[in-house]
């Protein structure tokens, strides 16, 4: 067998054959399937992500009530989690304000950490 680029090999048929599946994307619905419990699913949008120049008392009563939806939500972790680690710029994810977040990520730069844990 001949490998070929380091990702699989060709056998006596000519035929490619993986060796390596470690590498192989994995399946998407087990990244994601935890957005299923979510107490957010029926609610609407707006309640999580603010309308173009929402400021003030209007801001901080849908993010109040968000993060109580949130407080009580089963996939909390999985949701910070993924808010975190994707950097998401909008809205609130597991309980955590756009603003919460990226002071999260910059204290964990500014220590050297670069994967955050859902509890920072």
């Amino acid at each position: 067998m001949q490998r070929l680029l380091g990702y699989g090999s060709i056998d006596q048929g000519n035929e490619l054959s993986m060796t390596e599946v470690s590498r192989l994307p994995k399946p998407v619905t087990a990244s994601w399937e935890w957005q299923e419990a979510g107490s957010c699913r029926s609610l609407p949008t707006d309640m999580f992500f603010h309308p173009e120049n929402e400021r003030g008392p209007r801001r901080k009563a849908r993010e109040v009530a968000a993060k109580a939806v949130c407080g009580a939500c089963p996939v909390i972790a999985q949701c910070r989690a993924h808010a975190l680690s994707v950097q998401e710029p909008y809205g609130i994810w597991g309980g955590l304000s756009e603003d919460e977040r990226t002071e999260i990520l910059s204290r964990a730069h500014r220590r050297g950490i670069y994967s955050v844990s859902p509890s920072a």
